[in-house]
């Protein structure tokens, strides 16, 4: 297995960076550079922490969310950017981070159709069987992707994580392809999604050891011991087959590069080079 594919998620890591500076950063000219020096520099350490042979950098689009047309709640706690004034907006460096991407010889892309989440999930899918694939993100809804070919990256510096199958089965207690189950029941606050009453980490995970995916624990809730859980899952049964749908990935989404067009050879380039080279150091 010769391809090593980094596939990075670009707003998760625009936003850790724009919002983890220690403080606001302007160049010479006074303008805010602080969202795209760290993404830059993030970016860098990450390629040489990964050493890929393929590269691309996805970011979310303005476009109608699918999700919503199930749940109209799913990502409503989210801020709107659109009425944040600039120096707290991290949208505002993003068209300097595109252009330092175009420096480096990194193919990005705005996904148009679907989430961000979709595309990601599409690679690994579709190219995860023969191919070594590396994600890059804080997203928890890709550990549900990890496979003995795919890898979860969760980079903080010299503390970075590297999530394989192992890693995950010792944080969570489960297999990766049982993660959506899992989090059907808990839920998610970052995506505004409700899990179901009085299930917590540690009870998802016996559940679905114990019955397998969550269809298999609402068609067993006679066999389920303990009477608040058994009543919980029995009362919120259309509440998580709806989050199962929200948290779901497959592979329909379609691939905006193919594999020979994200082929990458870093040779390098340092930060203070790339943000000299777009006019910005």
């Amino acid at each position: 297995m010769n391809n090593r594919i980094l596939i990075v998620d670009g707003h998760n890591l625009l936003f850790q960076m724009f919002f983890g500076m220690p403080a606001r950063i302007v160049n010479k000219d006074g303008k805010a550079i602080q969202g795209t020096l760290g993404f830059v520099g993030a970016l860098i350490k990450i390629i040489k922490m990964v050493k890929p042979t393929h590269v691309t950098v996805l970011f979310d689009g303005e476009r109608h969310n699918p999700r919503n047309d199930l749940d109209e709640n799913y990502k409503a706690n989210r801020v709107d950017y659109d009425t944040v004034a600039d120096e707290e907006n991290p949208f505002t460096q993003l068209l300097d981070v595109y252009k330092a991407l175009d420096f480096l010889g990194i193919k990005h892309c705005e996904t148009t159709v679907c989430e961000t989440d979709d595309v990601i999930a599409a690679y690994a899918l579709k190219c995860g069987i023969d191919n070594e694939i590396i994600i890059s993100s804080f997203d928890s809804d890709f550990f549900q992707l990890i496979t003995e070919n795919v890898k979860v990256l969760r980079y903080r510096g010299e503390s970075s994580l590297i999530y394989d199958v192992e890693a995950f089965k010792a944080k969570f207690g489960i297999m990766p392809e049982l993660y959506a189950d899992y989090k059907s029941l808990t839920g998610d606050t970052a995506d505004n999604i409700k899990g179901a009453d009085k299930i917590g980490p540690k009870t998802a995970a016996m559940l679905v050891n114990e019955f397998g995916n969550l269809e298999n624990i609402i068609a067993n809730t006679d066999k389920i011991a303990k009477p608040s859980i058994k009543e919980s899952v029995i009362n919120n049964t259309e509440r998580l087959r709806l989050n199962y749908k929200l948290i779901k990935l497959s592979d329909c989404a379609d691939l905006p590069f193919k594999l020979e067009e994200i082929t990458y050879n870093y040779n390098g380039t340092t930060t203070n080079e790339v943000l000299k080279g777009i006019g910005i150091k």
